[in-house]
This record gives C-alpha cells, structure tokens and sequence, in this order.
C-alpha cells in the first residue's frame, strides 16, 4: 500500500488536474455558446443561397461554366477540416476514421488531400499521404476569410483539371453530446435536391452571367458552413470531454481519500499494539 505521504501528493495533483480541467469547461462552455449560434445563424443565408442557386441553375448544361463541369472520378481532392488542438475527446479520431473509409471506398481513385488543422496534418503526414494544400488557426481565422482560400485553391485545382471532384468531410455540429462526421460533395457544382415546384424566373444579368457570378460565392458558403459547424463541433466535444475529465478526478479522489484514510487507521493500529505490547513488557 502507498505511504500517507505518497497518497497525499497524489490527492493535491489530481485536485489541481481538476481546477485545469473545470476551468478548461467552462471555457468551451462560453465558447460553443457563440460557435452554434454562429452556425445556427449560418444555416438560413446557405439555405436561401442554395435555393437562388438552385433556379438559376436549371436548365444549364454543364459546359455553361468550368465548376459544372462533370469528369469520371479519376483524381479525388478531400477537403478535411480537423482541430488546430487537441483535449476534446474523440472528435479528431472519430472524423479522420470516417474520413479514412471514404478513402478505402475509393481505393481505384488517385487521392489527394487538403487538411484544415494541425491535427489533421500530422495526421497524414506519419502516413505519408499527399497533402496538396493546408490551413491552421481554423479558431483564430474568420470562418469567411478561410473559405475564400480553401475555395480558392480547391477550384483552381478543379479548373486547371488537377483533380476531377473535390469532397469536403467535416464534423456536423447537433449538441454538445453529438457531433456527426458528414461528407458534402463540393465539385463539380451540383443543384440541391429538393421537393419545391420549380419557378419560372425572368434573370437580369443573363443567367449564363449570373450562373459566372453565384458558383463561386455558393462554394464559399458551403465551406464557410462547414468552418462553423466544425468550430462547434469541437468546442462541444472539447466541454463535454473536461465534463467527463472533472468528474472522473472527483471519483478518483474519492476513491484516493479513501485509500489514504485506511492507511492512516492501519499506522494508527500498529502505533497502539505497539504501545501496548511495549506497556504489557513493562509489567512483565
């Protein structure tokens, strides 16, 4: 059994774990507090862009512009968006093994991967995986700022016929308990599906114009979602893993106090025989 001091040094340790710990929760707590409300704002602007590119969409042929432009599926880009960080449970690994069987689905495709996070990079990276492109500071960064560039490189490759469909694999936030790996395909453009009547609209500029003018920015707005989701996704995963943390160092101080509390009644034993059997020789 441990000494009286030894289980004493580890009851302060684990206790000052547990202030790192509460306070690291408390943080995230604040934090995914702005990231869904972020997202949650997010999502109407997609849905409206989605829907305006959705009419003015129909009817086009893909060679009406380069990011409608429909190739089999030789050279595959992923787009993965992982945390710079790590202390928030499984939300990295969870991601990079759905992402991984993506890559197994494919294994007739030649892959390359664009990575968002320094996790996510090192990642690959001790696998040797060709990494074209890669982003850090995805907390630090605007969400709009870093979309602009992955949506930058990533049509570039696609223009230039460097890859023939870009797939954007990120963690979609649902609740600080559940955060779901998602895939979205990204190039070429494809219209939405949806149950509405179709619209007849009368366009100004002309549609192949507008069609030039609305394909990038739908790009961008499909990555700046997926930015913000994934932002609140990891915070979330990041609360709920110092929660479980916490509590698991309050059990195990329980369970330490315990321990220490015998050994003390186990010296405090062996003190009295002791004094006894010294007091017993004494008459003796």
């Amino acid at each position: 059994m441990p000494s009286l001091k030894a289980l004493r040094k580890r009851i302060a340790t684990v206790r000052s774990t547990q202030q790192i710990t509460k306070a690291m929760k408390m943080v995230a707590a604040a934090k995914l507090r702005r990231a869904q409300e972020a997202a949650e704002r997010a999502r109407p602007y997609a849905a409206k862009l989605s829907e305006m590119f959705t009419a003015v969409a129909a009817g086009v042929e893909p060679e009406a512009h380069p990011l409608l432009a429909r190739r089999p599926e030789q050279r595959i880009d992923l787009l993965v968006l992982t945390s710079d960080r790590g202390l928030c449970g499984g939300y990295n690994a969870n991601l990079l093994r759905f992402a991984e069987a993506l890559v197994r689905q494919r294994a007739a495709a030649e892959m390359a991967l664009v990575v968002v996070g320094r996790k996510g990079l090192e990642y690959y990276r001790r696998r040797s995986a060709r990494v074209v492109a890669h982003r850090q500071g995805i907390l630090s960064t605007a969400p709009a700022a870093m979309a602009a560039e992955l949506a930058q490189e990533v049509t570039r490759r696609f223009v230039a016929e460097e890859t023939d469909a870009v797939h954007l694999v990120y963690t979609r936030f649902r609740s600080a308990l559940s955060q779901v790996p998602t895939t979205v395909p990204l190039l070429p453009v494809a219209a939405p599906a949806t149950d509405a009547p179709s619209v007849d609209y009368i366009f100004e500029p002309e549609r192949p114009a507008l069609l030039a003018r609305l394909l990038p920015r739908y790009v961008e707005a499909l990555i700046t979602q997926a930015l913000l989701e994934a932002v609140a996704s990891e915070q979330g995963a990041r609360m709920t893993a110092m929660d479980n943390a916490t509590r698991n160092a309050g059990e195990m101080m329980d369970s330490l106090t315990l321990s220490m509390n015998r050994a003390r009644q186990a010296t405090i034993t062996k003190e009295l025989m002791e004094i006894v059997s010294g007091a017993e020789a004494l008459k003796g």
